[in-house]
């Protein structure tokens, strides 16, 4: 599988190829103020099944062992990467050029969803992080 993507104002262009996993809506407060959304749904790659096609994004430390990535001129969000998991990287399912294509499997975090937020799409929800990988 080979997916494309990138930011909104189309100065930082990825790929991705292989099978994605841990495809998900994460519901944690980190992820909504870095979105400026009630949640966001990522999947993750194997770290060489990723790469940029143009454009270097910004990062930004968000946590002692977490580092987003995203594009300093429009803000689009791109990448999530964890000292815990070297090997991999979270993308942004959104950022796809067809994200229809890459649906979530369940809920993360859920413990953190806003009130407001109804769930009733019948995916599984976890209180915090399923296991990884």
């Amino acid at each position: 599988m080979t997916l494309q993507g990138g930011c909104y104002c189309g100065r930082i262009r990825y790929e991705v190829t292989g099978e994605p996993f841990n495809r998900t809506n994460c519901h944690c407060s980190i992820c909504r103020r870095t979105s400026g959304a009630p949640f966001v749904t990522w999947f993750t790659v194997k770290r060489p099944n990723f790469q940029w096609l143009r454009g270097e994004p910004a990062t930004y430390q968000s946590s002692s062992k977490a580092t987003r990535s995203f594009c300093h001129d429009c803000g689009t969000p791109l990448i999530f990467m964890h000292a815990n998991f070297v090997g991999e990287i979270d993308v942004t399912t959104c950022s796809l050029d067809a994200p229809a294509e890459l649906a979530p499997v369940d809920h993360v975090r859920t413990s953190s969803k806003l009130p407001w937020v109804k769930l009733d799409d019948g995916l599984p929800e976890y209180p915090e992080e399923r296991t990884h990988g």
